[in-house]
């Protein structure tokens, strides 16, 4: 399992974002991201730039809820360069703005809402839609499995990743625990976010400190 930490509190980058990625940049996380919200471009330009000094790759998701913050989201993405681009659900966009300059997209499947965003949708709703990114050419989604309203959230994984066959399967939002971890691991996924239980403390509450909150998370994807 892949250890994406987002620099994210709340669903929205934090404003002393580069000074964390200055705290825990010689842990060996090799995958680091932020929202489309809560920073100025200039910032995430100088974000982008510092995750690829340390050897990272860089993921922006997208949480805006509107048809044009979310196309403006991904042309800033472009405009960045980033690596890879999680949530919305507009594939074609993606296609037509980030695939030529390869960038990968990874659409939220289900029915997103809100912001700090929900997921709606059934098991059948996840897989028609992971059949409908995978066919559109996306290598992957980004689940929001524990913000489920209307399902299981390991039923959600599991429908994702047989409906997704070999493709990339990211679980994003609200993963906590190393029991959480686990669960998402045992179900299928290939790689998690976490953001707001790293910086408020929460994912190890007996460790304190930013450094040994991302190291619990290490371990726990090797364990």
């Amino acid at each position: 399992m892949q250890f994406i930490f987002m620099l994210t509190n709340n669903d929205k980058t934090v404003s002393d974002c580069l000074q964390v990625i200055d705290a825990v940049a010689d842990l060996g996380i090799r995958h680091i991201g932020f929202k489309d919200v809560g920073v100025d471009f200039e910032t995430m330009e100088s974000l982008t730039a510092r995750i690829r000094e340390i050897g990272a790759t860089v993921y922006m998701e997208v949480v805006s809820t509107t048809s044009s913050r979310i196309k403006a989201s991904m042309d800033a993405a472009r405009a960045l360069k980033v690596d890879k681009v999680l949530g919305g659900d507009h594939a074609a966009y993606a296609q037509e703005v980030l695939s030529p300059a390869g960038i990968g997209y990874y659409p939220f499947p289900g029915l997103p809402q809100g912001h700090p965003t929900r997921l709606g949708g059934t098991t059948k709703n996840i897989a028609d839609d992971c059949q409908a990114a995978r066919e559109a050419g996306c290598p992957g989604v980004d689940l929001l499995a524990y913000r489920a309203l209307d399902a299981d959230p390991v039923a959600l994984v599991r429908a994702a990743r047989k409906s997704l066959n070999d493709l990339e399967l990211i679980v994003a939002g609200s993963i906590d625990s190393p029991e959480r971890i686990a669960a998402m691991a045992d179900a299928g996924a290939d790689a998690f976010t976490i953001g707001t239980a790293v910086l408020d403390g929460t994912f190890a509450p007996h460790l304190k400190g930013l450094r040994h909150q991302c190291g619990a998370v290490l371990e726990a994807c090797a364990a």
